[in-house]
């Protein structure tokens, strides 16, 4: 899985020209997967500030808006893919055009018997 990391400040910076261009770059990406097998879904998150969170402390149950992490990046988005390798993994993690914005981080996806995939 891809977790895609974005930081709204950097996209502030960017003309509407350049957004549209880096989300061309990701959709030409998704069909080029798409087209080898690779891609198996994915999809954008909510802005965080839409965001709950869920804690069950001492079995107390809490429910608060939002993250509210000391960071400026939030997790905005996933992909699925399904790669030969973690270097493939890795080299499309780098091309997916947020990985120059933020970072995309690379985890694989645990089976349903608790051994990485």
């Amino acid at each position: 899985m891809l977790l895609i990391y974005s930081n709204p400040a950097t996209w502030e910076t960017l003309s509407p020209q350049e957004v549209d261009g880096i989300m061309g770059e990701a959709g030409a990406l998704m069909k080029e997967l798409a087209d080898s097998g690779e891609w198996v879904g994915g999809e954008a998150l909510a802005d965080p500030s839409q965001t709950r969170t869920a804690r069950m402390r001492d079995g107390v149950p809490a429910t608060t808006d939002g993250p509210f992490l000391e960071a400026k990046e939030h997790l905005a988005g996933y992909c699925v893919i399904d790669c030969e390798s973690p270097e493939r993994a890795a080299e499309i993690a780098r091309r997916w055009p947020d990985a120059r914005l933020c970072a995309v981080e690379i985890r694989p996806i645990m089976s349903t018997a608790g051994t990485e995939a």
